[in-house]
């Protein structure tokens, strides 16, 4: 009998520190027949497929069941897949659902949360969203949760019914949007979140603990019985065409072009792509934004052809380093357009290797001439979730060839002391010149992070020489150097205090920068949160001491008449 009792604990204990509740797998119900997509879960085959319906709160009270029955079932015809979702409520007359539009910021909604790690290898996957209107929202997730790709839109769609037991919603996802291995069975990760906003209620299928969230794909369940998907080879042509006349007031132009896109899966995990004098007219603008400080703006990519692959091409070099920019290619330096005649990118997971190729040729345009753009990125998965990776951004242009080359390594794993979360991570990056090679032209950044609930500790050293210029990257700053580190307590109160939800207490928060070239101060920040905290209820407050200084080694011209002398300024 004590012998049982002991595994009885022994097993609560590993079951509640891995935040595992069983059943942990599910199945995926085939059917030949195909279902109408109309919210309304009233298909037999929708009572024939396995339902789960073991949800366990993160939020307000973690460990403790769901208070609203949530239940979800997966089924897939041989080209798309099916999502069921069931969420009763015992008040739906207080559903939180105001936005419609795609993209939504769900943070505010009432929602249900999908993410499926094709791969199943604990690393990458793709997050969809929707709300009681149906709104949808959707992100490509890199580095179990370590970044998003958030400009990431999958073919997909989702009906909604409101009624008096609650919401129910049906999800369509055609297999041609996942990339996934050519195995005759499949073995997918899955989990599932719903949020229940005005209870403040967040609950999940597996992997709940504060430590975790949804993202974090080595804690998701896993899905079976995918073994009769019909893969497929597919051409995906886009072509375009513009005829028109210019009238001036002392001539008359005919415009005439076309081009288009040709898109290529050579398997369902690797696709090529072809562009032939891309049109980029129906680009969204640039927000406008104003500078009032001496170092240049970002503008975000928005072009679609960019955007699908944007994440192939980062090393982790932080918010002030980029050695690849995207927008370097096709655009001037006052965001005006330079004709692309042609250009073709390679993208994909090839087992434990994602590789990510782009060669883009540019025409030449009053002084700017005629450009091409090679990157390369190869990222190698080792370990349970680690990884190693090289990339190289090249430029050639008038016989002058210009590269930014680099290697970067990152150690992750979310099972230290049993559940808590560690990053650490270095880049190495090196300019490297046909005309000349200046050895001193280097940029590095190493770093350690302890995202944790209670705890968050983050601390980077980050440097970019005086000599470096990614000729096809972006610097936020030059010659300088940042040495970053932040140290934040949350405690959740249990006995006293019970209407605080979570404490948010600051030790430090620091950022101080300096010149490479002269070591030098350049800019710095401060601060600490003597007190912080949000309530169950919703309301936050803190109190924030923060002190800021700037060194500007020449007069800074901010407009006409407006000049900041040099000199340091705290």
């Amino acid at each position: 009998m004590k012998r049982i009792l002991i595994f009885i604990i022994f097993s609560r204990v590993i079951i509640s520190s891995a935040q595992t509740s069983n059943p942990d797998t599910t199945f995926a119900y085939f059917t030949p027949d195909p279902i109408l997509l109309d919210g309304n879960l009233d298909e037999p085959v929708w009572q024939q497929a396995i339902h789960i319906s073991n949800f366990t709160q993160r939020e307000l009270n973690v460990n403790e069941p769901a208070t609203e029955r949530t239940e979800v079932a997966v089924v897939y015809t041989s080209k798309t897949l099916y999502i069921g979702f069931w969420g009763y409520d015992s008040e739906p007359d207080k559903l939180v659902a105001r936005e419609m539009k795609r993209d939504f910021k769900w943070d505010q909604e009432d929602n249900f949360e999908l993410i499926i790690d094709t791969y199943n290898d604990d690393r990458n996957g793709f997050l969809f969203v929707i709300n009681p209107n149906a709104a949808r929202a959707d992100a490509q997730v890199l580095d179990n949760g370590g970044s998003f790709n958030i400009f990431w839109n999958g073919v997909w769609n989702a009906r909604t019914i409101k009624t008096d037991q609650g919401w129910f919603a049906e999800i369509e996802i055609p297999f041609s949007t996942l990339k996934f291995s050519t195995d005759a069975e499949q073995v997918w990760g899955i989990n599932f979140e719903r949020n229940i906003r005005r209870k403040r209620e967040q609950i999940l299928w597996q992997g709940w603990s504060r430590d975790s969230e949804l993202e974090l794909l080595n804690r998701a369940g896993t899905l079976v019985g995918l073994d009769r998907i019909r893969s497929r080879r597919f051409i995906e042509i886009k072509p375009y065409g513009i005829a028109g006349r210019e009238f001036g007031t002392e001539q008359k132009n005919d415009v005439l072009s076309a081009g288009g896109d040709i898109n290529y899966l050579i398997t369902p995990t690797l696709r090529l792509n072809f562009t032939f004098n891309t049109d980029f007219a129906q680009v969204e603008a640039d927000r406008q934004q104003i500078n009032l400080t001496r170092f240049p703006l970002f503008f975000p990519e928005r072009r679609e052809f960019f955007l699908e692959g944007q994440d192939y091409f980062d090393m982790g070099m932080g918010r002030y380093i980029l050695p690849f920019y995207s927008r370097r290619i096709g655009l001037a330096e006052d965001r005006s357009t330079v004709p692309i005649i042609a250009g073709a990118r390679l993208l994909g997971k090839v087992r434990n290797s994602t590789i990510g190729v782009m060669s883009m040729q540019t025409a030449s345009r009053d002084s700017i001439p005629s450009t091409n753009y090679t990157v390369f990125n190869w990222r190698q998965d080792v370990l349970k979730q680690s990884t190693l990776g090289i990339l190289s951004a090249n430029k050639y242009e008038n016989g002058r060839w210009h590269s930014t080359t680099g290697a970067y390594a990152r150690y992750s794993t979310s099972r230290l002391f049993g559940s808590k979360n560690l990053n650490i991570g270095s880049s190495f990056t090196q300019n490297i010149n046909s005309d000349e090679f200046d050895k001193t032209a280097n940029a590095q950044r190493i770093y350690l992070s302890y995202p944790n609930d209670q705890v968050e500790f983050d601390m980077s050293w980050q440097r970019s020489a005086n000599t470096y210029n990614p000729e096809v990257g972006f610097l936020k700053r030059d010659n300088f150097q940042e040495f970053y580190i932040e140290l934040e307590f949350r405690p959740r109160p249990k006995n006293k205090f019970k209407w605080i939800r979570q404490f948010s207490l600051k030790g430090l928060d620091m950022n101080y920068f300096i010149y490479d070239d002269t070591k030098e101060l350049q800019s710095f920040y401060y601060e600490i949160r003597p007190l912080g905290f949000d309530t169950r209820s919703g309301e936050s407050m803190e109190f924030n001491i923060q002190i800021k200084a700037e060194n500007l080694r020449e007069p800074f011209r901010i407009a006409d008449g407006v000049v900041i002398p040099a000199g340091e300024y705290w």
